[in-house]
C-alpha cells in the first residue's frame, strides 16, 4: 500500500516530467520502487524514448536491462504487443537462460488470452521456484480475467499459505468473497488484517460489515452487538483516537468492559 507521502512524490514528479522539467529516469525509479502499474501509459510515453537513445540508454548501466522489462509490462497493460516482443526478444538475446524473462514470455501468453499456455509456462517456472511471488500473483489474476472467482480463491489460499504476511493477498481475497456474499470467509480476512494493522480503520469498517450481513443473514444478537462495536472502533480510530473522537472512545472503551468482548 502507498503512502501519502510516497503518492504525492509520485505526483509532482510525474508533473514535473510532464511540463519539461526532467526527472523522467527518476520518475520511472520510482513508480517501479512502489510497484505502480496504474501508470502504464505514462511509462510508455517516458520510457520509450529513453530506450530508442542509444547514448542515455548506454548511461544507465545495467538498469538499461530493467527499463526494458518495465517497458514490456507497461506495453502489456496497454495492449501493445508488439513492443512488449521486441523488449522480450532483446532481454532474451541478452539472458538466455533467465527464468525472469521466461515469466514475461508466460505473462505474454496471457495477455494474447492463451490461457491453457500461460498456465503451463506458470507450472514450470514454479517447479523450479515455489517461491516466486510475481508467477503466484498472475495465476490469481489470469483466474479473475477468466471470470474464475472460485480459481482464483484457490490460488489465494495456497499463496497464503506460504506468504501469510501479505496483507495485499488477504485483502484481494476478503473482497472476493465479499464479491460471494462469502462474509464468514471475509471477516476472517478482516481478522488477519487487523492483527496485522490495527490502526487502520478502513480494516475495522470492512469488518463491520461483514459482521453486519452475518448477523442479518443469521439474526444473531451476538452478530449485532459485535458489528456495532466494531464499526464504533472503527469510527473512532479514523478520527484520530482521543483528540477528535474522546466520547465515541469512552462509550466503546465501557461498552467492551460491560460485554466483556474483545476485538
Amino acid at each position: 500500500m502507498v503512502s501519502k507521502r510516497e503518492e504525492e512524490e509520485v505526483n509532482r514528479l510525474e508533473g514535473q516530467v510532464e511540463n519539461g522539467g526532467g526527472g523522467g529516469w527518476e520518475y520511472l525509479c520510482l513508480l517501479r520502487k512502489l510497484k505502480l502499474r496504474g501508470r502504464s501509459d505514462k511509462v510508455l510515453k517516458h520510457g520509450c524514448p529513453i530506450l530508442n537513445d542509444p547514448k542515455i540508454r548506454s548511461s544507465l548501466g545495467p538498469q538499461e536491462w530493467t527499463l526494458y522489462e518495465q517497458v514490456a509490462i507497461a506495453a502489456m497493460d496497454c495492449q501493445r504487443l508488439d513492443l512488449v516482443k521486441d523488449c522480450i526478444d532483446i532481454l532474451r538475446k541478452k539472458f538466455p537462460e533467465s527464468k525472469r524473462i521466461g515469466r514475461l514470455e508466460a505473462m505474454l501468453l496471457e495477455a494474447k488470452g492463451l490461457w491453457a499456455e500461460a498456465e503451463n509456462a506458470y507450472s514450470s517456472l514454479l517447479e523450479d521456484n515455489q517461491y516466486d511471488q510475481v508467477i503466484h500473483n498472475r495465476r490469481v489474476a489470469m483466474a479473475k480475467a477468466q471470470g474464475n472467482l472460485s480459481g482464483a480463491i484457490e490460488w489465494l489460499n495456497k499463496y497464503l499459505e506460504v506468504f501469510m504476511a501479505d496483507q495485499d493477498a488477504w485483502r484481494e481475497l476478503a473482497e472476493i468473497y465479499v464479491s460471494l456474499q462469502m462474509y464468514k470467509q471475509a471477516a476472517f480476512c478482516y481478522e488477519e488484517l487487523i492483527l496485522a494493522q490495527p490502526t487502520i480503520p478502513l480494516y475495522h469498517l470492512a469488518y463491520a460489515d461483514c459482521a453486519s450481513a452475518i448477523g442479518q443473514l443469521t439474526k444473531g444478537r451476538n452478530n449485532k452487538e459485535s458489528s456495532e462495536l466494531q464499526s464504533l472502533s472503527g469510527v473512532a480510530l479514523e478520527k484520530g483516537y482521543k483528540q477528535q473522537s474522546p466520547t465515541k472512545v469512552s462509550l466503546l472503551s465501557s461498552t467492551l468492559r460491560s460485554l466483556k468482548l474483545s476485538l
